[in-house]
């Protein structure tokens, strides 16, 4: 199965994945993805082994090292090819499942959607193949382990490119509004956002303390207790939003340039995802989400909504919270 992409990329490949390891018991299930992702991996309960593989930015891995003999099947979860098809079928599987490309001809397959939610994409095509998927069954256990704050609201103003990250003086307004309420914040900080975190937590009036994380990151166990066990995150379209989805746990997503559509939560969970398009026939169509600066539907967002999304009691953690977004395209 390949998929050498991110955090977020690899949990909304859950449902995916659980449809797999239902079908195949008895197969010994191999991811290809980054190798700082085992941990995660093992949390989904899906996979047997890492394989480790990579490339700079979301670029299709030249090689698959370690892959020294042919697999029964080979999934491609992680692009529409034909690069992605041509690796796997170098492995020589029996069988290669992946969508449809004139420029892989022998490998059939349904036909990709470019506007499509991520997880219904890839369970989409696995029921090409006969598999029943879930698009919607994503939640990984949490882990046995104390959170190093229980119960706070934490807040992750970090994201792959600036397009995604809403500006540094609003998330320490929220932090700041969150306070007042008297609720506990810690900011965290994903690897090289130690600067980012830091320049939120001083503007808010926090203790350095309050930052987790710092250029390397957090560990993955200790950053799934923190936001296992929070009240709620507040984050933007970045890979931190998708395991708060895995673990059920409250969640304010700041979306912008991409529409929930394409990558938000369930409506089913406790979940609010701000999306501000604009106007007209355009409004689900998504910007570039590698854009050097902020986008202007993720500007629209303001820190009353944010605050007022937060701090609305819910009353479990299986209540709809409300959803502001565009109809998909």
């Amino acid at each position: 199965m390949l998929r050498a992409l991110g955090l977020g990329d690899l949990l909304t490949a859950v449902p995916a994945l659980r449809a797999l390891r239902r079908a195949l018991p008895d197969h010994e299930l191999v991811l290809a993805a980054p190798r700082a992702l085992a941990p995660v991996a093992r949390a989904t309960g899906c996979v047997d082994r890492l394989l480790p593989a990579g490339s700079p930015g979301r670029a299709v891995p030249a090689v698959l090292p370690g892959a020294a003999r042919a697999p029964r099947l080979a999934v491609n979860l992680h692009g529409r090819g034909p690069a992605s098809h041509r690796l796997l079928a170098g492995l020589g599987p029996e069988r290669l499942w992946a969508f449809r490309h004139p420029g892989v001809p022998a490998v059939p397959g349904p036909a990709w959607i470019a506007y499509e939610h991520e997880r219904l994409r890839w369970c989409r095509m696995l029921r090409w193949y006969g598999l029943p998927a879930d698009p919607d069954d994503v939640r990984i256990a949490p882990p046995g382990r104390a959170s190093p704050l229980p119960g706070a609201v934490v807040v992750h103003p970090g994201a792959q490119a600036p397009a995604r990250r809403w500006p540094v003086d609003r998330f320490a307004a929220v932090v700041r509004g969150v306070r007042r309420a008297g609720l506990p914040v810690l900011v965290t900080a994903g690897p090289g956002e130690g600067p980012l975190a830091r320049s939120v937590a001083e503007h808010a009036g926090l203790d350095p303390s309050a930052v987790l994380g710092g250029d390397g990151g957090m560990p993955f166990e200790e950053l799934w207790a923190l936001v296992a066990q929070a009240r709620c995150l507040v984050v933007g379209d970045t890979g931190l939003a998708h395991l708060a989805t895995a673990l059920g746990t409250r969640s304010v997503v700041l979306f912008g340039p991409v529409s929930p559509a394409l990558w938000g939560p369930p409506r089913d969970g406790p979940h609010t995802a701000l999306w501000h398009p604009v106007p007209g026939p355009e409004a689900g169509r998504p910007g570039d989400p590698h854009g050097d600066r902020p986008d202007p539907r993720l500007l629209r967002i303001t820190v009353a909504e944010v605050l007022e999304a937060v701090l609305t009691p819910v009353s479990g953690a299986s209540v709809p919270a409300p959803v502001v977004e565009a109809a998909a395209p």
